[in-house]
């Protein structure tokens, strides 16, 4: 990788793999690059740098590059990598942990609405136990200011009965809410 040795003599954080090895839990020293995570993963063409990727930069301490990343945003979380790892390296819990780092030390990556949809998701979980798509668009609307884009298709899909006005509350909402309580810390 030219890309990692020109940039790591600059750049290069030791403690920050450390930092995700404590995290994160994952045992970054074990993987051996076999590229197993990255052949799995269903959205890896659409990442800036695929899963084992990643893994190699927060091995080499690329901190900046890694917190600025799409990857650690297009991660659709679906535990396929960890299924299939060899090594058993939680890739999941990597990129949980980088999303997790870079919203505490504000970092604006490649995706930039990412963590936008991404507070606002996790807003419409604890206020509603879960997802309100309506309430979630008009939410990101107003927040990026950008209120006429898709209105159309909106109001179809409205029409069409395929976005709630209201949304159903689900019966555990207090565990819900206890869960962010006991969570408020870590994250967002």
């Amino acid at each position: 990788m030219q890309f990692v040795s020109e940039t790591c003599q600059e750049t290069c954080d030791p403690s920050f793999a450390q930092e995700v090895r404590d995290k994160s839990g994952a045992g970054l020293d074990r993987c051996y690059q076999c590229l197993t995570c990255s052949l799995s993963c269903p959205v890896e063409y659409a990442m800036d740098y695929s899963p084992n990727k990643i893994i190699r930069m927060v091995q080499l301490g690329l901190k900046d590059e890694v917190l600025k990343s799409s990857t650690i945003w297009l991660c659709a979380t679906c535990e396929t990598c960890v299924a299939r790892c060899p090594n058993d390296v939680n890739v999941l819990r990597v990129m949980d942990t980088l999303r997790e780092m870079s919203l505490k030390e504000k970092v604006k990556g490649k995706a930039p609405l990412m963590p936008l949809f991404h507070d606002t998701f996790l807003g419409s979980i604890k206020l509603w136990g879960r997802s309100h798509e309506l309430s979630m668009e008009l939410t990101l609307k107003v927040r990026t200011k950008d209120l006429f884009t898709d209105l159309i298709m909106g109001i179809k899909m409205i029409l069409k009965r395929k976005l709630r006005i209201l949304p159903i509350r689900i019966k555990g909402l207090k565990q819900v809410k206890d869960i962010f309580e006991k969570t408020k810390g870590a994250g967002s």
